[in-house]
């Protein structure tokens, strides 16, 4: 039987015990119809749909586990496209019909996830509280009675009872995080531009992110892993350069003073100190740090000229349409029409003036443990105040994206009668997203939540993330063993995980070796050759693992070192020179995917 909640390591291991994909969509499918909760999705995935999405896994996989998230369920909120299902951003009106998938849904589709639905969310994602649709108000899964958090609501309601492994949200002002706290599940909102925006309709173009909602910090890096990547379609678009923190003695900063504020909710303010005692416990240095210029930051999003990036999102239907938006969404997009374009200019000289203002608080700290939300409330008292107490879940979240940080939520605790629960965020600098995961990884077990709405949930060993600077070795892999490839699952079921995509320095060529099965590339260093690189992965291994790996690799490959373009040597996989001869030589591919994609359109 399967757990309550359906993390990755559970669904993994029930695939290795004889499960099959249809087996797991049949459980999701019965789930669903026992929700209680019907504001939970705008369009389910029709139960046919499911069913043949799982048998054509299976035939074009048959292996199980053998792409990275091979039968693994997911659902996306209703402003991300998925082809076959409408997109409605909750306002039906707006409704159309996708011809292709977000690049983010694409790229885990191709990676076995199987999508279970379009959920729902606070309309056009302006809201933190998921009230505002007409689809109704998904519910926290602790008590009917209060918000589930927004705009992202009906996709963390979704992984939080049960019926997702992960799902995704978007995230302006916390709308990947304040869900989470509420619902008690890990939120992941990488640094903007880490994960492409194309197929999303957006709230504020130029800070948006998509996000996963996931029961541990483990699973959800490995899905943002999978999602990320540079994407020439998205204008925002970056290619990351991964910062790094210390191994150890970690310097945290938390709120002081007249900056800590609760709006009233002592229990959400006692969770919070309990967490900053866990790390300390965890061996961090508690620096108190003064939040007013992050404050002053946040209050631009809603008070100032970003307002009109709403507009701009939907000006065209807004014109047309106005009697289609609910009310409150509809007084702060217009409100955006008393903002010139000298406003904007001057928004962003006073944005940048408290970017400035920063730079001396990170000097201090590695990274930053607020509450992601201060406090909750029930969902009659927000509709009684919905801009107000609206605004009070963004105190801590909305300066995030404008500021061009990571962030991660955790689960914090439950209030004092087990009744609530509660959470915080690590808010890094820009790309700490993979240096701050083994920290939150470790803060969120020590606080023992459970997973979601199963409080007794043990997270899986599985799951744990730790730096691959302690002990495990980095390997540079070329073709078959990149994401999404045949042999990546050789990497991933040993623990590995890829730390970055790179490429190498100019003197490499690629070749398409003759007779490997699965097809593999050699990779051959040539000095006397001038190219522009070949796109490679860096992973991470288990010094064990790494070991058995080299040992079993066939030749004529074989491993040595590789020269990045950033100049780094990195072990990695290298090919007899002996071998190429006679074969096509495929370099002006840039890599083995782009090869794989050229000569197989539907890989």
């Amino acid at each position: 039987m399967l757990p309550t909640i359906l993390d990755l390591t559970s669904l993994r291991a029930a695939y290795e015990a004889g499960k099959s994909p249809l087996d797991i969509i049949e459980i999701v499918i019965a789930r669903r119809a026992a929700s209680t909760d019907p504001a939970i999705f705008i369009t389910p995935t029709p139960e046919e749909i499911l069913r043949a999405e799982a048998r054509a896994l299976t035939e074009r996989a048959p292996e199980p586990n053998s792409l990275p998230l091979w039968g693994i369920p997911f659902a996306v909120k209703d402003n991300i496209d998925v082809a076959g299902l409408p997109t409605t951003a909750a306002c039906p009106a707006f409704s159309y019909q996708p011809q292709k998938d977000a690049t983010v849904v694409a790229r885990l589709r191709a990676a076995g996830a199987i999508v279970i639905g379009k959920t729902n969310l606070d309309q056009f994602a302006t809201g933190l509280n998921g009230t505002r649709s007409p689809y109704g108000a998904p519910r926290s899964v602790f008590d009917k009675n209060y918000v589930s958090g927004g705009s992202s609501s009906g996709s963390a309601v979704a992984v939080a009872s049960g019926l997702a492994s992960f799902a995704l949200g978007t995230d302006t002002a916390g709308s990947g995080r304040v869900p989470a706290a509420f619902n008690n599940l890990v939120g992941i909102k990488p640094t903007p531009g880490l994960v492409p925006n194309v197929g999303v309709v957006p709230a504020c173009r130029s800070v948006d992110v998509v996000t996963v909602f996931a029961p541990t910090v483990g699973d959800g890096v490995a899905i943002r892993k999978v999602m990320e990547g540079y994407d020439a379609a998205d204008p925002f678009s970056r290619k990351a350069v991964p910062a790094n923190l210390p191994a150890s003695g970690l310097r945290i900063g938390v709120l002081e003073g007249a900056e800590r504020e609760f709006f009233g909710n002592r229990q959400v303010e006692a969770l919070y100190d309990a967490a900053i005692e866990r790390a300390r416990a965890l061996g961090a240095t508690i620096v108190p740090f003064d939040y007013t210029p992050f404050r002053q930051a946040a209050e631009l999003l809603y008070n100032g000229p970003w307002v009109a990036e709403r507009l701009a999102a939907v000006k065209e239907f807004l014109a047309t349409n106005s009697d289609d938006f609910d009310p409150t969404v509809r007084a702060i997009i217009e409100g955006a029409r008393a903002y010139d374009a000298v406003d904007a200019f001057e928004g962003r000289y006073r944005l940048e003036a408290l970017r400035q203002k920063t730079r001396s608080k990170w000097e201090k700290v590695d990274f930053l443990m607020l509450p992601t939300s201060p406090t909750t409330y029930t969902v009659e008292e927000m509709q009684a105040d919905p801009i107000v107490k609206n605004s009070h879940f963004g105190r801590y979240t909305n300066f995030a994206n404008l500021l061009d940080c990571a962030a991660i939520a955790i689960p914090a605790g439950f209030d004092a009668s087990g009744h609530l629960p509660a959470g915080v965020m690590l808010v890094g600098p820009a790309f700490t997203d993979d240096a701050m995961a083994p920290f939150a990884d470790a803060m969120h077990r020590a606080a023992e939540t459970g997973m979601g709405k199963d409080r007794k949930a043990a997270l899986p060993e599985a799951s744990r993330v730790i730096l691959p600077a302690d002990d495990f070795v980095p390997i540079v892999v070329v073709g078959a063993h990149l994401t999404d490839m045949p042999l990546n699952h050789e990497l991933t079921r040993v623990g590995g995980y890829r730390l970055r995509a790179a490429r190498t320095d100019d003197s490499y060529r690629l070749f398409a070796l003759n007779g490997t099965v699965p097809p593999k590339p050699g990779l051959v260093r040539d000095p006397d050759f001038s190219g522009n690189g070949v796109e490679v992965e860096v992973w991470a291994l288990p010094p064990a693992a790494f070991a058995h790996f080299v040992q079993n690799i066939p030749a004529p490959l074989g491993v040595g070192k590789i020269t990045l373009n950033d100049g780094t040597c990195v072990t990695g996989f290298l090919c007899e020179g002996h071998a190429v001869a006679g074969g096509r030589e495929i370099t002006e591919f840039g890599g083995w995917r782009n090869y794989i994609r050229a000569v197989s359109p539907a890989a």
